[in-house]
């Protein structure tokens, strides 16, 4: 089996991957808050994590992929502050929490849909699993990490030595952005809430009863009991957005192993932000967020040229997002989607020699951005278009640009091509035509003219320039 190496946040360097059983690998997704639309920032997240598994099993593991569903415990602010996120959404639209989380799950899962992100084999909701939640803070309650306020059972980062381990960041550091939101009862400013307290003055639409009163859970448990739950002891993988690192998933880690006495997850994922313009992060919290429906799907662009977008760029670097970036990924897009459907219906061989280079491109801690570059190596060299074609179909299984069913389909886009989009062969007819028709020689320009035209293109000579188009 081929090596893959992938950079872990937990030890800041690019590792190669292991996996505990031989073969098989875990993968913990974090999974949306359920109280409004993903956002673009959302999907990159997502994406990233696709590509992920989809380069494991393009290495042969069988990946057992799970994702939860935030549906309660999320609150407005990350320490613990404030009101829960869909309660909040509840009375945003009039709607019931329960209803407000069933709206905005299936809105989420039809996001992947036209994505084409593959689901996880488990989706693992907070509420259908607040029994584990619950049991979980009862054996930290029992090894004494876990304390009582007025508002909830907390969980005491004083007594794990290596909280930090994950953040890399200076315990002061973080107490510092713990300070932001004050709660004038947690013993220390990183603690954080495992069970929330229901307010004696109003009624929750969702609260549970619990040894400690009714009340609901908080955000960071839900991940470890699912995950411990439906992972077991295969916990390789857990991914999320880099805005998880110094909270969530730090939080995660310091409840699990105090829980388990056991290491939590081998490696963690980060993906970087999607910013807008300017550079500020996107986030539902300024308002400034965008989805696929008003940002693609009302402009008339298909949701993949944002899934073709994000390849061009690693997942751990910052992408920017504007109309001129979509503009461009969409004739990208289109311009690599009439290359293939220009190779025929024939398909051939995969040649192992890119493929080769692709799998080094791709195990390489997920370098879409090469692994696109190979793409256009292949289109442009001399292999017969059959082979060319089964190449790129084979790629295609990692990069999930469904160029299998445009090709089948015949959806060619007319546009104007530049020249290095052109395989070879035809950038050497273009070449012979220009010589051709500077030396007055005519007859030998239609000719090649009517060549290049026989395989797909459209030479035309403007006063701008060369012109060259599809059929």
């Amino acid at each position: 089996m081929n090596k893959i190496f992938l950079y872990n946040t937990l030890s800041r360097r690019k590792e190669e991957f292991k996996p505990i059983t031989k073969d098989e690998v875990g993968l913990y997704t974090c999974g949306p808050t359920v109280y409004n639309y993903a956002h673009l920032g959302n999907l990159r997240t997502y994406l990233f994590e696709d590509i992920l598994k989809r380069t494991l099993e393009y290495n042969n593991y069988k990946v057992k992929h799970v994702m939860n569903i935030t549906d309660v415990g999320h609150l407005t602010g990350d320490m613990d502050m404030g009101e829960d996120k869909l309660e909040a959404g509840a009375k945003r639209e009039g709607k019931s929490a329960w209803e407000i989380a069933e709206f905005y799950t299936k809105a989420f899962k039809d996001d992947l849909i036209l994505l084409n992100i593959e689901e996880p084999n488990i989706w693992c909701k907070a509420t259908e699993n607040i029994s584990e939640q619950i049991e979980m803070i009862r054996t930290l309650e029992k090894k004494a990490y876990t304390y009582k306020t007025s508002d909830g059972i907390y969980f005491n980062t004083a007594k794990i030595k290596d909280y930090n381990k994950l953040s890399h960041l200076p315990l002061a550091e973080l107490k510092e952005g713990a300070r932001v939101e004050i709660n004038v009862e947690k013993k220390n400013p990183t603690d954080f809430a495992l069970w929330k307290f229901s307010p004696k003055d109003s009624k929750r639409q969702m609260e549970w009863d619990s040894p400690w009163g009714v009340g609901f859970p908080g955000w960071h448990i839900e991940c470890s009991a699912m995950s411990l739950k439906y992972l077991g002891k295969q916990l390789d993988i857990h991914c999320g957005g880099i805005d998880h690192i110094n909270i969530h998933h730090t939080n995660e880690i310091a409840q699990s192993e105090a829980a388990t006495g056991k290491e939590f997850f081998k490696y963690w994922l980060h993906g970087a932000f999607l910013n807008i313009e300017g550079g500020k992060k996107m986030a539902k919290s300024d308002g400034n967020f965008l989805t696929l429906e008003n940002a693609l799907i009302k402009k008339g662009l298909n949701p993949l040229v944002y899934r073709f977008a994000d390849l061009q760029v690693h997942y751990r670097k910052s992408m920017e997002q504007s109309d001129t970036t979509l503009k461009q990924a969409s004739d990208g897009l289109n311009s690599l989607l009439n290359q293939v459907v220009l190779l025929g219906q024939e398909i051939g061989s995969v040649n192992l020699e890119f493929k080769d280079k692709f799998i080094e491109a791709i195990n390489n801690d997920l370098n879409t951005p090469k692994a696109l570059a190979i793409i256009s190596s292949v289109l442009k060299s001399r292999l017969n278009p059959a082979d060319k074609l089964a190449t790129i179909l084979d790629f295609d299984k990692v990069l999930g640009l469904d160029m299998g069913k445009v090709q089948a389909e015949g959806g060619i886009v007319s546009r104007e091509l530049k020249l290095e989009e052109l395989s070879v062969e035809v950038q050497d007819l273009v070449s012979e035509r220009q010589k051709a028709r500077a030396s007055k020689d005519y007859q030998e320009s239609d000719r090649l003219r009517d060549k290049i035209k026989k395989l797909g293109y459209i030479v035309e000579d403007a006063k701008g320039g060369l012109k060259i188009s599809l059929l």
